[in-house]
């Protein structure tokens, strides 16, 4: 692994780098492509360390600590009326709340 992390990794070349941008539509200056050939060659050598880490007797996991399920059972409680929901509305036209128009009238 480079230990300088603007110098390019032998893995990843300055072409590709200009090719990706170019994929994705991206203007890149010559300094900049040099820049980021070096930042992702420190990119690919990080996750290849990972890699030489990861064994097959370790499973993979997602999360370090097994989650449950921690939802509360869905119990009907006392609920508001329509009169009492509305009581607070600042308007409202007896069934439904009234707020202003956001929208335009091409809905």
């Amino acid at each position: 692994m480079s230990e300088n992390p603007a110098e390019p990794d032998s893995r990843i070349t300055n072409d590709q780098v200009a090719h990706l941008a170019n994929l994705a539509r991206i203007a890149l200056t010559p300094e900049e492509i040099e820049k980021l050939t070096g930042e992702l060659g420190v990119i690919i050598d990080s996750i290849a360390k990972v890699s030489e880490v990861a064994t097959a007797d370790v499973p993979a996991t997602s999360h370090p600590i097994p989650l449950t399920n921690v939802f509360r059972p869905d119990v009907i409680g006392a609920t508001l009326s329509q009169e009492e929901a509305l009581s607070g509305a600042p308007e409202h036209d007896g069934s439904r709340f009234k707020v202003s128009a956001i929208l335009g009238e091409e809905q």
